[in-house]
């Protein structure tokens, strides 16, 4: 299995990169049920990247968290931010529908990297969050309008360590809350799915219809609700 490293990070120090070094990941585009959550992740140690001896071994699993058991995640969450300084951005289901998924999986990074600048900002005690930076982006897409420098890394969360730490907190944060929401809408068995389109899942909304954290621009969704159930959620993409 391919470990990430902070070779990427380390390579922008050398090519005379100063600002703060920050991965970027989400958890949660392709459910039909909940939030999508990115993150922006910072390690602690700018200036060199180095990893201290007594936990290089823990750090080996700061991965891609789609490679890592449920309860190893859970682990990992808290090492992660211990290690490294994190800015946490959530859309719901309802700004989903009114913009697609793609724009709000966007809106969710830009919201992460403006809490990742007040966490810094508290951290050094400069009371204003205008940190410079340059975003390493999961994937092959850019953060539209953003003035801030970004690098898009396809695989990044396999490769690079700043991004596989965020999504690491991104998908266990995303996981809680859907736990949550089990809590409050337990027939459709989203601690076991995630809201992703199990048979289960659909099963159940054949049955019961949607709720309010389906994502009803889904057609998914949309077309396995009945005509009688749901009308108002059903006009929410319209809006």
């Amino acid at each position: 299995m391919q470990e990430p490293t902070f070779q990427k990070e380390m390579a922008c120090r050398e090519r005379g990169i100063r600002t703060v070094i920050v991965g970027i990941d989400e958890a949660g585009r392709g459910p039909l049920a909940g939030p999508v959550v990115a993150v922006a992740a910072a390690y602690r140690d700018q200036a060199g990247f180095v990893v201290p001896e007594d936990i290089r071994k823990q750090f080996r699993f700061i991965r891609d968290s789609k490679t890592l058991s449920e309860k190893k995640r859970d682990e990992m969450y808290g090492f992660v931010r211990e290690h490294f300084l994190v800015g946490t951005g959530i859309v719901h289901s309802g700004t989903i529908d009114r913009m697609n998924i793609l724009e709000a999986t966007f809106l969710a990074m830009k919201e992460a990297v403006a809490d990742l600048k007040r966490v810094i900002s508290a951290e050094r005690e400069t009371g204003a969050a205008t940190e410079d930076m340059l975003l390493l982006v999961d994937g092959n897409m850019k953060i539209p309008n953003l003035t801030l420098a970004q690098e898009a890394i396809i695989d990044g969360d396999a490769l690079v360590r700043s991004i596989a730490a965020a999504s690491i907190v991104a998908k266990v944060t995303r996981d809680r809350m859907m736990l949550e929401y089990d809590e409050a809408y337990p027939v459709y068995g989203f601690v076991r799915h995630k809201g992703y389109g199990t048979k289960e899942h659909m099963d159940a909304l054949r049955k019961h219809g949607a709720c309010p954290i389906h994502r009803m621009s889904f057609k998914p969704v949309f077309y396995s609700v009945p005509e009688n159930v749901n009308r108002n959620l059903l006009s929410r993409k319209k809006r």
